[in-house]
């Protein structure tokens, strides 16, 4: 072989190795870094690609682009917030990014939290700051699974909320009330009392109609809940001296349905409060095991305290 052309030929293979190698490093190979990335609503894919660069999830714009521009998928980047790992290549950024595969904080919130409770939750999940929801949506925070954005506005986390209750109380639910000439916020404080009072479905029903029918012959309703919303206090037993606290969620003292709900009720208490079931009882009380066991006279109701909370 000519040496000329052997030297010429070995000076080619090096030049492709090292540009070979140079691509691989600073194209392919991924960046080491792991964390969160946000697409924005509208982003063009430069700006996606350039973000991409400057926050260290890819060597360089240009592979990206070309990837997502081969998929056609350039102008249908899905928007929100996407979590990296150190192995993430250009190819699985963008793959990720084309897919849709965001990275959301799932939260539980059960029925009958309350707005505190909620905020604490979301504190913890560290989606918000504590205290950051407003307590005047008391009743209306639909408990529910919810999956949000890392970065996610406690505004826009209140919105969510209030959109799923809005769908839960379908216009179906919403001309009954107006059949019975009650107001939505009526009806959510009642639920709400029903959500804290009684457990099952049947005794929310047969609970509600006590209630709805001590408020046609202004009695006072007694729940025990509204006082513990009061206090704050975690057992269910409520002082004789607490019943006179001072306060328009007192339902020993005043009488009439609270001010507003005292926690926010799932679908089945709100159901229960639309659709009562009438019966001859007057009172009722749970029992430590969560039975309620009811009443229809005063002596009888004293027999039940008697006999199961003493």
């Amino acid at each position: 072989m000519n040496i000329k052309k052997f030297v010429k030929n070995f000076v080619i293979v090096i030049g492709v190795c090292v540009l070979s190698s140079a691509l691989y490093w600073n194209w392919v190979l991924p960046c080491d870094k792991h964390g969160l990335f946000e697409v924005e609503k509208g982003q063009s894919l430069l700006v996606v690609a350039e973000n991409l660069k400057a926050e260290g999830f890819v060597q360089t714009e240009f592979p990206f682009c070309a990837y997502v521009m081969y998929k056609q998928k350039e102008k249908d980047l899905k928007y929100g917030v996407y979590q990296f790992n150190q192995e993430d290549d250009f190819l699985s950024v963008a793959d990720k990014i084309i897919k849709g595969e965001t990275y959301t904080i799932k939260i539980t919130i059960p029925e009958g939290f309350t707005v505190q409770q909620i905020d604490e939750r979301l504190a913890e999940g560290g989606l918000i700051e504590p205290c950051d929801l407003d307590p005047s949506q008391e009743g209306f925070l639909f408990p529910d699974t919810y999956y949000f954005f890392p970065f996610v506005s406690a505004d826009e986390i209140t919105q969510e909320f209030l959109d799923n209750f809005d769908k839960k109380l379908n216009p179906k639910l919403r001309q009954e009330i107006k059949n019975q000439s009650k107001t939505i916020f009526e009806i959510i404080t009642m639920a709400s009392l029903l959500e804290k009072e009684v457990q099952t479905l049947e005794d929310k029903k047969i609970v509600s109609g006590i209630l709805w029918k001590r408020l046609e012959v202004n009695m006072p309703l007694q729940v025990d809940a509204t006082i513990t919303y009061i206090t704050d206090k975690k057992s269910t037993k409520v002082s004789i001296e607490e019943t006179k606290i001072n306060s328009p969620y007192n339902t020993y003292k005043n009488r009439g349905l609270p001010i507003g709900p005292i926690c926010n009720p799932g679908l089945e208490s709100i159901k229960a409060a639309i659709y009562p079931e009438p019966s001859n009882y007057w009172y009722y009380i749970s029992t430590p095991e969560g039975e309620t066991m009811f009443a229809r006279t005063l002596k009888e109701h004293n027999v039940n305290i008697a006999k199961y909370l003493r």
